[in-house]
């Protein structure tokens, strides 16, 4: 079964809607009511929504005993301009859908049609519109939401589109897949002086060069193997913007990155006492805010063959590319929670604006073929 013209075009109307009216993380409400209208007109069986904030949940259950497959795409857009004069560039300033979580969610817009003519054999299928993945917070909040147990799954699969891999090619490999990340907030402090008798005061100045060099030295990145590591200052404040105060405080955001779970760990404890050492032994008070935490992405042996065997059944080529990728993804949590899970990331032309430029679209050609691969999987597994 495959999508008649009719739905094609529907579906591509419905994405660049969604393209025009962009909710950031955690401010999804109109997607999410637009997203659950939509679904609803395709016969689910349930459809929850407000999961982890705003999330949609639409499940199609056989009511016979079998597993239950999740298909999962995102809701949030991005805080970033959108610079394009496409007739559906977006209507909100300042917010834009960079990444393309319009086109994956209406790719289980498109699941959705054929489910209902065509339901599961058995077990159940759930669609999740996830809330809130870009800042690392959406799949942890629907996993603690009181309805999750209803549809707690057993097989996770999801997709993301991949510019600079060709139209009709894909990345699919088992194993390591994202890295786990966290934003770590560091700030120090001491006390202000005259400019004139900076030694009178405690200025952060001396420890935050020592924990400039200590980050980087402690995570310097290189090739993704075994260990690998990254740290990248992204940002530093110290003091006020005045000439004749010498600074008694400063805050530095560094990006942490490790393959595994237990890399990132090691490496956020790592940062962590090297700040409170370098603040004892320059006399300064210190303090930690963590945010956007990702948990690492892996793709199970058994999700990635269903994944593979779907790929091969439509003609789309694939190779593990460049997995495992630097870049975080917040799917990994579901893999965590206990599902057999795998991402296969589509490859949207070789010439594409990248993922979050100011430029990019997502290519509307990969919604037939994204339909398809989901369609394949949930049938190999359901029947």
């Amino acid at each position: 079964m495959t999508l008649s013209n009719s739905d094609i075009i529907e579906l591509t109307a419905f994405r660049r809607d969604l393209h025009r009216r962009p909710e950031v993380s955690g401010e999804e409400a109109e997607t999410a009511r637009a997203v659950a209208k939509a679904v609803s007109d395709w016969a689910p069986d349930r459809v929850l929504t407000g999961i982890g904030g705003h999330g949609v949940a639409a499940v199609y259950d056989s009511h016979q005993p079998g597993p239950t497959v999740m298909i999962r795409s995102e809701l949030d857009a991005l805080p970033i301009v959108e610079l394009s004069d496409l007739p559906h560039a977006s209507e909100i300033p300042g917010k834009g859908h960079l990444c393309g979580h319009d086109g994956h969610s209406t790719i289980l817009l498109g699941v959705a049609r054929l489910l209902s003519r065509q339901p599961p054999a058995k077990g159940r299928v759930v669609l999740m519109f996830q809330p809130a993945e870009e800042d690392g917070s959406g799949a942890a909040a629907v996993i603690k939401d009181p309805a999750f147990p209803q549809i707690t799954p057993d097989w996770a699969l999801s997709l993301h589109n991949m510019p600079g891999v060709a139209l009709g090619r894909a990345w699919l490999a088992a194993g390591p897949a994202n890295c786990a990340s966290v934003g770590l907030k560091i700030i120090l402090n001491g006390a202000t002086a005259h400019a004139s008798l900076p030694e009178t005061g405690r200025a952060p100045t001396p420890a935050l060069s020592s924990l400039i060099d200590g980050l980087r030295a402690m995570g310097p990145g290189g090739t993704m193997q075994p260990g690998f590591r990254l740290a990248t200052i992204t940002h530093l404040r110290m003091g006020e913007p005045a000439f004749g105060i010498a600074p008694g405080e400063a805050e530095l955001w560094v990006t942490l990155r490790g393959l595994t779970d237990d890399d990132l760990n090691a490496l956020l404890n790592q940062a962590q006492t090297l700040a409170r050492d370098l603040a004892t032994q320059f006399g300064l008070g210190v303090a930690f805010t963590v945010h956007d935490h990702f948990h690492a992405c892996n793709n199970a042996p058994e999700a990635t063959d269903v994944l593979g065997r779907a790929l091969d059944a439509i003609g789309v080529g694939y190779d593990a590319g460049d997995m495992p990728m630097r870049g975080s993804e917040d799917f990994g949590r579901f893999g965590g929670a206990g599902a057999k899970s795998a991402m296969v990331f589509l490859g949207s032309g070789t010439d594409h604006p990248a993922l979050h430029t100011q430029t990019y679209d997502f290519p509307d050609d990969l919604i037939p073929q994204g339909v398809a691969i989901f369609h394949h999987a949930i049938r190999e597994i359901l029947g």
